[in-house]
Order: C-alpha cells, then structure tokens, then sequence
C-alpha cells in the first residue's frame, strides 16, 4: 500500500441541465483525527448526510473541507398580464373619449407597471434539489478517488524524504559506533588518571579499577546504538508496507530522539574524538526532527 500524504485538492465542475450547474471541490491538511467541515447551500440537509458517510468511508485523517457551490441561471417565459394590459388600454381609450382629447395608449408605460410582465422562476424547485443531490452522491466517488491520487503523490514524495532521513541516520550511528572503542578507552584511562591523583599513593588499586570499570559502565552507550539500530530497521518496514503509518513513525521518532539525547548525555565532556560523536548526536536529533515535521504530514 502507498503512504498517503494528508495534504490533497479535488474539484469538478458539473452541468445539470442549462439552467443549473454546480462546482463540487474537497480539499484536506494534516490533522490528528478525521475533521470533516462541509459548505453546502441551504435546503440540501439529506445530501450533507450522505456526503459525511462518503467521506469517512473513504478517509482516515485529515481536516477535510468540501465546497458546494451551486449555479443557478434564471428561466423566465416571455409574456404579460393580458388582463392588466388590456385594462389599462381600455381605460385610456373610455378617458380619451368621455374628455374629448387625442392620443393612444402607450405600451411601454402600461408593461412598466407592477405585475404588468409574468416569468416563471425555477430556483430552489424540488425538481432541481432531488436532480443536483443524485449528481453531486454520483460524482462524490471519482472526485474522492482524484484526491486521493494527488495525496498519493504527495506521499510517495513524503516517503522519498523520509527514506533520505533514515540514510543519514544510519551513517551518523555507523560514525558512532566506529568512534565508541577508542572513545571509551580514552575516557577510562582519563578518569584513571584523576582518581590516582585525587587519591596519591596511598589507594587500593582492585578497588580503584573496579570504581572506575562501574563508571565506565555507566557511560556505556552501546544499548542506545542498538535500539537506534532497530528503531530505524522498523522505520523502514512500516514506510516499505504503507497504509496508515503516520502516529507509528511519529512514535518510533520520539523514541529516536530519546536515544540521542541519552547519547549525548552520555558522552559529554570526554573530549578528543568524544566531541566528535557529540557532533554526530546533534546531526541525528536534527534529521530526527526534520523527520517528524514531514511525518506530521503522513496519515
């Protein structure tokens, strides 16, 4: 399965007939949980319903929004008030005669009076609601499915930084390893040294080697460069089987960081090559969070 980014846009336009058309679009970020926000006109409370069991059916995480916006052109019939406009002439005529004057009826005044010129407007009809809800639940699925082509790509994206992540992961706890020897060498020979001379002639050696072996011991970081070891071999297995892995490789990443940081605590202050694998620590804490800003990312 692929590693799906949460980050993805989906829109198509659809005609329902000449008077109605509409622009259905879905667009989703990172989020904890499946957040799912809708924007639909007024009136489509039954397609708001169907829309959200679409939506958790087919997503897992993510802030969702999806946009509705309905285009509606208005249809008007050509005609008039017949009884109005005829009224209207006859008046005039019966005025023009009883008072003796000249003149004709002017049309444009009697078709600018209210209610003089009739349309017929379609807008909200039920016929249109129930023809605009059947296409929107039909074209739900495929502008899902364009989604979730783009959010793979994204993740295919997201997989390929993580991957170089875990590269350099790896070669700084190889540096590490390759130092931890000499390192550990030259740290007991140094606390040997100042022990003899805090202690002067007069020490039991058994006991001094034994207190500083128990020290050494202490300062031991080969447990922490094994479970780095595993901890990045589970990285990879959960990028290479894909699905939901996001809250997985955000965890494995806390636990990365808290080897690191024991590490580092541990190595502190030795000096000589000992700096060197401070440098390397802090390389790996910071690909570490690099790698969690993008997994943030992964659903």
């Amino acid at each position: 399965m692929p590693i799906y980014s949460m980050t993805g846009f989906a829109r198509t336009q659809v005609r329902v007939h000449d008077q109605l058309s509409y622009t259905l679009s879905v667009k989703s970020v990172n989020h904890r949980f499946l957040d799912i926000q809708l924007r639909l006109p007024a009136g489509f409370d039954a397609l708001e319903m169907e829309l959200r069991r679409v939506l958790k059916e087919s997503l897992i995480r993510g802030h969702v929004e999806l946009t509705l916006s309905v285009d509606r052109s208005v249809q008007q019939k050509a005609g008039y008030n017949r009884e109005m406009v005829a009224g209207y002439i006859d008046a005039y005529k019966q005025a023009t005669k009883e008072f003796r004057i000249k003149g004709e009826p002017d049309l444009n005044v009697a078709l600018r009076m209210p209610g003089a010129l009739q349309s017929e407007n379609r807008n909200n009809s039920e016929e249109d609601v129930a023809a605009l809800t059947e296409s929107v639940v039909r074209e739900i699925g495929p502008l899902l499915e364009e989604l979730k082509v783009m959010r793979a790509r994204e993740g295919e994206s997201l997989e390929g930084i993580l991957r170089a992540s875990l590269v350099r992961l790896a070669e700084a706890v190889d540096g590490v390893v390759a130092l931890r020897p000499e390192v550990e060498q030259r740290y007991q020979e140094r606390l040997t040294q100042r022990l003899i001379a805090a202690t002067g002639n007069e020490f039991n050696r058994q006991r001094l080697l034994e207190e500083v072996a128990v020290l050494v011991d202490h300062s031991d970081i080969s447990e922490e460069l094994e479970r780095m070891v595993t901890h990045i071999g589970h990285f990879r297995e959960l990028l290479t089987a894909g699905g939901e892995v996001g809250k997985k490789l955000d965890f494995l990443l806390q636990e990365m960081n808290r080897e690191a940081n024991t590490l580092l605590s541990k190595t502190g202050g030795v000096g000589g090559k000992g700096t060197r694998i401070t440098e390397l620590g802090l390389a790996m804490k910071a690909d570490i969070e690099k790698a969690r800003e993008q997994v943030q990312n992964a659903e």
